[in-house]
């Protein structure tokens, strides 16, 4: 499962305009099997996902911050298997899953 943190509230994440751009957020007919979570950074927190705890996933914002902030997050709350797809400076997900 791809979890998208990003905010769409322009206030709030400005620069997450850019990528929303370029990647909508997860909706009915758009990335349908993503859920978007959105990571508050006053609470440093986010919704925990209504999915098995070992059921694989990817976090993602529009640069890599706040995916690695959810990726901990969410192990910190039990899910065992985790990767943060970041953005292009992360290696984590290339690691794992291959070069572009």
């Amino acid at each position: 499962v791809v979890v998208d943190v990003r905010n769409p509230d322009a206030s709030v994440e400005p620069g997450d305009q850019k990528s929303l751009a370029v990647a909508p957020l997860p909706s009915g007919d758009i990335r349908p099997q993503a859920l978007h979570l959105i990571w508050d950074r006053e609470s440093n927190g986010m919704p925990i996902p209504d999915i098995p705890k070992d059921t694989p996933i990817i976090t993602h914002c529009g640069g890599g911050g706040r995916g690695q902030k959810a990726k901990d997050f969410l192990e910190k709350n039990g899910f065992t298997s985790v990767l943060n797809g970041g953005g292009p400076k992360e290696t984590e997900c290339w690691a794992e899953f291959g070069e572009k």
